[in-house]
């Protein structure tokens, strides 16, 4: 018995590379087409892509079996149908639009004046604006508009087609200026904010797992016609189990150049996608449409521990200990590595991306990062106290 190639086997079977990512798997999964007629309650297929109708959708889901129905629905098109779904005339009345804009212009005004906000994870910056946690300077600015905007049937209808109840609802804000160049192709939060080299440690049904932890939408603030560039979209990309690491490799990025759909938009569509869905911003070529659109970014209720932990306050406790401990050899390098584990948040969000921005890299530095960099350079614990206490005071509101 080759016991050596039954470990390779399992290792293949439960780790993904990035050099093992086939571009003919990826075509197989890809090449084909949307029936409408299995999905009985949108109005059209355009390049591959769900057309909804809101007033009939809400018609429909206004009975406890049409609304299972639609549920039903949607949620095979975002995991084996295309993986985006357009809603057309989402907002009867686009006047709870048109004040959210003046709203978002101002807060961009302000960013404008202050040199505060903006960038982009997958876009440079500059050229576009950007609008962090505009669901929360929303609220606090206009609780009435929000009220009116956030009450839309069609958000909570796509949100709980995906996620189920209780889901965690944020927004941010992008502004494609006239001039302003596409994003690169990716996929979105959690494992498409990471490098290749932190998206191969994580087993593949993890993989399998980060797009149904969150839902991609957003609500279209004005018309975009193609030459504003909306959004390109990859359908049917998201079966591609590997494709969180797919993206990093010049044919796939090839690819999705050549193959990409994008369609027009108007004030009050809502596009729901997700998340794993290949696509990025388009470049706006246009002469003078802002494109803005709010996009949202959905979680699943599931997705925090069971009990609430101050790791703040644990990491400064447990530094000076480490510390001694790997002075005296009483824990090796290897050891203390899995006590910050234990101790320290690992993990970069939730954060305040207007304070805490990603230098170098799509994520911001974590406390568990900091409390390693502070032992190898042998920092002293009121300095890396007062660092923690800097860092957590970046992720709050």
């Amino acid at each position: 018995m080759k016991t050596d190639n039954s470990a390779m086997l399992r290792a293949g079977r439960v780790w993904l590379t990035e050099s093992a990512c086939d571009i003919e798997d990826f075509r197989a999964q890809v090449e084909r087409n949307v029936a409408l007629a299995d999905y009985p309650h949108a109005t059209a297929v355009e390049k591959n892509v769900l057309i909804y109708d809101g007033n009939l959708l809400q018609e429909v889901a206004g009975t406890p079996e049409g609304r299972r129905a639609v549920l039903a629905e949607i949620c095979e098109a975002f995991a084996t149908g295309p993986g985006v779904v357009v809603i057309k005339q989402a907002y009867a009345d686009t006047a709870v639009i048109d004040a959210a804009s003046i709203i978002f212009d101002d807060i961009i005004n302000e960013q404008h004046q202050t040199n505060k906000g903006g960038g982009d994870h997958f876009a440079k910056p500059g050229a576009n604006d950007r609008i962090w946690n505009s669901l929360e300077k929303h609220c606090l600015r206009n609780p009435e508009n929000f009220a009116a905007y956030y009450g839309n049937a069609l958000i909570a209808l796509a949100s709980e087609a995906w996620l189920g109840p209780s889901y965690q609802m944020t927004a941010q804000v992008n502004r494609v200026n006239p001039g302003g160049a596409a994003q690169s192709a990716h996929r979105d939060y959690h494992l498409g904010f990471q490098t290749s080299e932190i998206i191969e440690q994580f087993p593949a049904h993890v993989h399998r797992l980060s797009p149904v932890l969150t839902l991609q939408g957003a609500v279209a603030h004005c018309d975009m016609p193609l030459e504003s560039g909306p959004t390109l979209f990859l359908p049917f990309s998201q079966a591609y189990e590997p494709g969180y690491l797919a993206l990093k490799r010049p044919e796939f990025r090839d690819y999705f150049d050549r193959h990409h759909v994008q369609l027009p938009l108007e004030k009050g569509d809502l596009v729901f996608f997700n998340p794993a869905l290949f696509h990025a911003a388009g470049t706006n070529r246009s002469e003078g449409i802002k494109r803005v659109a709010n996009l949202l970014q959905v979680s699943s209720a599931f997705g925090r521990a069971m009990e609430t932990v101050n790791r703040e306050r644990m990491s400064g406790v447990l530094y000076p200990a480490l510390k001694a401990m790997l002075a005296k050899g009483r824990l090796s390098v290897a050891e203390a590595d899995h006590a910050i584990t234990s101790c320290a948040e690992g993990y970069s969000f939730p954060t305040n991306l207007d304070l805490d921005p990603p230098i170098g890299g799509l994520a911001p530095k974590t406390q568990a990062q900091l409390m390693r960099e502070a032992l190898a350079a042998g920092w002293e614990a009121p300095a890396f106290v007062e660092a923690l206490a800097q860092q957590a005071a970046k992720k709050l509101s």
